[in-house]
């Protein structure tokens, strides 16, 4: 099942380090078949506030997800960008083609009266 790595990143500071980032992350992600989906666009905000932008990484799995980011070529340029960076990044697993969100409705419902 795909797996996302997703950043918002609230503040940028232009700096040389971010483009010496840029130039050297496909060659981390390469490895674990990450690539960009979005990467820093505007976003067009329809509901609250949404300070900053998005990056959105897809991965085969949350395994080689969590394994880009702990590689030693990500650890060796992840400062580049976090010095210079205000942002969170998370890493979540996606949902399949087959998804259905009624039954996560009754999940949910079924947890619910569970409690009671």
């Amino acid at each position: 099942m795909s797996a996302y790595g997703f950043a918002h990143l609230r503040s940028r500071r232009h700096h040389p380090d971010i483009l010496e980032y840029l130039e050297r992350i496909q060659a981390t992600l390469d490895p674990f078949d990450g690539h960009f989906l979005v990467h820093g666009a505007p976003a067009e905000v329809l509901e609250g506030e949404w300070p900053g932008s998005m990056v959105l990484i897809e991965f085969p799995d949350l395994q080689a997800a969590r394994a880009w980011y702990a590689s030693p070529a990500y650890q060796a340029i992840r400062r580049l960008r976090s010095d210079h960076i205000e942002g969170d990044l998370l890493l979540v697993e996606g949902v399949g083609p087959a998804y259905d969100p009624r039954e996560r409705a009754a999940k949910l419902q079924a947890q619910a009266e569970a409690a009671r």
